[in-house]
């Protein structure tokens, strides 16, 4: 891992040093944060959350205390540059929010979302070489109130996708980290978003099907069993791609693909108890989405990483049983969602 240099302004005279599409829960952390320390932040919102922002500011509860004014744009078309474009969606409809913002002036892009669909969205829209890949192991949750509860605050990791440890990246993080957030620019990227990937398409899946705090089905054998056998599927899909997985994500991923099943399950065990002890009420994004009623990202990660297996020739069958009934329950709920408005 790389230590970050001091930070600095960035020295352009874009329009805004910072634009956040997303104002969730993690895109709310990072822009109170950089607004905090002095950046000019710009919050592309809509609808009830752009009212909100706009009268209270950005407001945080949990690991930090504090409330922000910045600026919120409603109309994609009134942002014409900025230095550094984060995208913190949810992946559905990312694609068409990206398309939005063809005409911006765009000096760095990345995007914190689940999964690694992001960096061939942002590479098509930006061109490759404006990406830089990230991993964000920093949690929050969206009050009804609409503040945010920052709960987890691990690591933002960027690097760029050729593998490389760029002056760029560094800067970018270094910006991040001095703002409270904690960020590091690292190589080889990819193989650190891959190895989230790999095991958080298994939490996905186990949290929208037990509705459980994190820790709960991580330290449940059964549970566990099954998050490492699919861990393994995406393992192999991960190899077959040419990505080697590594333990220094958010969870142990190659320890997990490798040696027994039961020493495997002992470690999803172990790494349940840490979350019991430092964030007991960690609930993954997923399973915040199923009890707000909003859609789950299922097609643009699970869905993904099957696509991604089916043209590799790997077969992922447990995941593709995952993937099939947590899209039909989303189909349920959304007919009776339609048919109670009716």
């Amino acid at each position: 891992m790389s230590v970050n240099p001091p930070p600095q302004q960035f020295a352009s005279n874009r329009q805004f040093e910072i634009a956040i599409l997303g104002p969730g829960a993690l895109g709310s952390i990072i822009g109170a944060h950089l607004a905090r320390a002095g950046h000019s932040v710009a919050m592309l919102a809509r609808g009830r959350r752009a009212d909100f922002i706009s009268t209270h500011g950005l407001t945080l509860t949990g690991l930090a205390e504090f409330s922000i004014p910045v600026t919120v744009l409603t109309d994609p078309a009134s942002l014409r540059s900025a230095d550094v474009l984060i995208v913190a969606t949810k992946t559905p409809g990312t694609e068409a929010a990206l398309a939005r913002l063809r005409h911006v002036d765009m000096g760095i892009a990345f995007s914190v979302q689940n999964g690694t669909m992001k960096n061939d969205l942002l590479a098509s829209v930006f061109t490759a070489d404006r990406v830089l890949g990230s991993l964000a192991d920093t949690s929050g949750e969206m009050l009804a109130d609409g503040r945010v509860l920052f709960t987890r605050n691990v690591n933002i990791l960027l690097g760029e996708l050729s593998g490389a440890l760029s002056q760029r990246a560094r800067d970018v993080a270094a910006t991040i980290d001095s703002s409270g957030v904690r960020a590091m620019a690292v190589p080889d990227i990819l193989s650190l978003e891959w190895s989230k990937y790999v095991t958080w398409v298994g939490m996905f899946a186990l949290s929208v099907i037990t509705r459980s705090v994190t820790w709960r089905y991580m330290v449940d054998e059964d549970a566990a069993l099954v998050l490492v056998r699919v861990t393994r599927e995406m393992g192999r899909l991960a190899a077959a791609l040419g990505i080697e997985l590594t333990d220094e994500a958010n969870m142990p991923a190659a320890t997990l693909c490798r040696g027994t099943e039961a020493e495997a399950v002992s470690e999803v065990v172990k790494r349940g108890r840490v979350f019991e002890s430092r964030s007991p009420q960690h609930r993954m994004s997923a399973l915040q989405d199923l009890l707000a009623g909003r859609p789950l990202e299922v097609h643009e990660t699970l869905g993904y990483a099957l696509r991604k297996g089916a043209a590799a020739g790997v077969p992922m069958r447990l995941l593709d049983g995952f993937y099939r009934v947590i899209s039909a329950a989303e189909r349920i709920r959304e007919a009776g969602a339609a048919a109670e408005g009716t």
